[in-house]
C-alpha cells in the first residue's frame, strides 16, 4: 500500500460529493472540492484530479459504506483504475477520536486522513460481478413485498378481534393486492434460480451451500452478496465476526467480569438468516441434535448454545467452499 502519495476523501450525499485530497501524505496541504452526484460530476472529478497530479497509480481514494447514492462513483472510478477503499463510517469516527463540528468539507478530509493513516490496513475494494449485483436487487425487492404482504395480513388478523365486519371487508379490498405480491414473489424466486443455474459459480456454491444442514436458498443468497462470492474473508472467524456470532470477552481487572457476549456491530440479516439455519440444523442433524442436547442439560443457556451452533455452521460452510466439496452428515453410533 505504500504506492500511495495522494489520499483521497469523498463525502457522499445524494445531489452532491465533497472531495478532499491530501497532497504528498502532507496533512497540511489538503485542497477541497464540491461535485455534483452524476456522470458529469465524476468525469469533473477525475479532471481535477489529473491537475493535482494525482493518478490512478499513485491516490487512494476512501468514501463510507452509502448505498445507492455511491453506486455511480464507485462504478466510474472503477472503469477509471483508482484503488478504492469503502470503509464502514462508524470505523472511520471512531478512528478519529473526539471531533467538535461537521460538515460536508470535514467529513471527507476525516476520511482522507483515515486513509492516509491507515494505508497499510487498506482493504481494496472488488466490484461484484453482475450477476451478484442483480441477486442483491432481486433479494432487497423480495424483502420489501414480504414484509408488505405480512403487513397486510397482520391488519386484518388483529382487525377480525375488533370488528369482524371491517375485517372482512379489508381482506376482500386487498386480496388482488396479496395475490398480485404472491404472483411477484414466484416470478423473483424463479429469476434468481435462473441466474444461479446459468453461472457456473454461483450455481457451485449455491449446490455446496445448500448441501450444510440447516442452510437453504435464501441464507445462501444472502451469503453470496455479503461476502462477495465468499472472497471478502480469509478465515471462518472472520465471516462469523461480521455475522455477529462470535462471542467476545469483556474483562477488567478484578471488578469487571462480564459473560463473554456476541457484538451489537453485526450483519443483522446474516444473523436472523443463520439463527434460523441453527433452529432447523438442530432438528435435522443428529450431531447438533446431540449436542445441543448434551449442552442445555449441562446447564447452559439455550442461546448460548444455538449461537455456537450458527459459529459451527458458518465454519462447516467455509470448509466446503474452500475445499470444494459437499458438506456430509457424520454418523452417529
Amino acid at each position: 500500500m505504500n504506492k500511495f502519495k495522494h489520499f483521497l476523501g469523498i463525502d457522499i450525499s445524494k445531489e452532491y460529493f465533497d472531495a478532499v485530497v491530501i497532497l504528498n501524505g502532507d496533512k497540511q496541504n489538503t485542497i477541497h472540492n464540491q461535485f455534483v452526484n452524476d456522470y458529469k460530476g465524476i468525469q469533473a472529478l477525475h479532471k481535477w484530479l489529473k491537475e493535482q497530479n494525482a493518478t490512478f497509480e499513485n491516490t487512494l481514494i476512501c468514501l463510507e459504506h452509502t448505498g445507492m447514492y455511491g453506486k455511480l462513483l464507485i462504478k466510474y472510478l472503477m472503469v477509471f483504475k483508482f484503488d478504492l477503499w469503502v470503509e464502514m463510517s462508524l470505523k472511520i469516527i471512531r478512528s478519529i477520536g473526539v471531533q467538535r463540528g461537521k460538515n460536508d468539507k470535514i467529513d471527507a478530509e476525516r476520511i482522507a486522513y483515515y486513509a492516509m493513516k491507515n494505508v497499510d490496513e487498506a482493504v481494496l475494494y472488488k466490484a461484484p460481478r453482475k450477476e451478484v449485483d442483480k441477486i442483491r436487487n432481486l433479494l432487497s425487492l423480495r424483502e420489501k413485498l414480504v414484509v408488505t404482504k405480512a403487513s397486510l395480513l397482520r391488519n386484518v388478523k388483529e382487525l377480525k378481534s375488533f370488528d369482524l365486519e371491517v375485517a372482512k371487508l379489508s381482506e376482500k379490498l386487498q386480496k388482488s393486492t396479496v395475490k398480485g405480491i404472491e404472483t411477484d414473489l414466484q416470478k423473483i424466486e424463479k429469476q434468481l434460480d435462473k441466474i444461479i443455474n446459468e453461472d457456473e459459480n454461483l450455481s457451485r456454491i449455491f449446490k455446496i451451500s445448500t448441501s450444510v444442514t440447516g442452510v437453504g436458498k435464501v441464507t445462501t443468497l444472502f451469503l453470496i452478496c455479503f461476502t462477495n462470492e465468499f472472497t471478502m474473508y480469509i478465515t471462518p472467524r472472520q465471516l462469523a465476526c461480521y455475522a455477529g456470532v462470535v462471542p467476545f470477552e469483556h474483562t477488567s481487572g478484578k471488578s469487571v467480569r462480564s459473560k463473554p457476549k456476541v457484538h451489537y456491530m453485526a450483519n443483522k440479516k446474516l444473523k436472523k438468516q443463520l439463527h434460523m439455519c441453527a433452529l432447523s440444523a438442530i432438528t435435522s442433524d443428529p450431531e447438533l441434535k446431540i449436542y445441543y442436547n448434551r449442552k442445555v442439560e449441562e446447564g447452559k443457556s439455550k442461546m448460548l448454545v444455538i449461537n455456537n451452533i450458527r459459529n459451527k455452521i458458518v465454519h462447516r460452510l467455509c470448509a466446503c467452499i474452500k475445499e470444494n466439496r459437499i458438506f456430509e452428515k457424520r454418523q452417529i453410533a
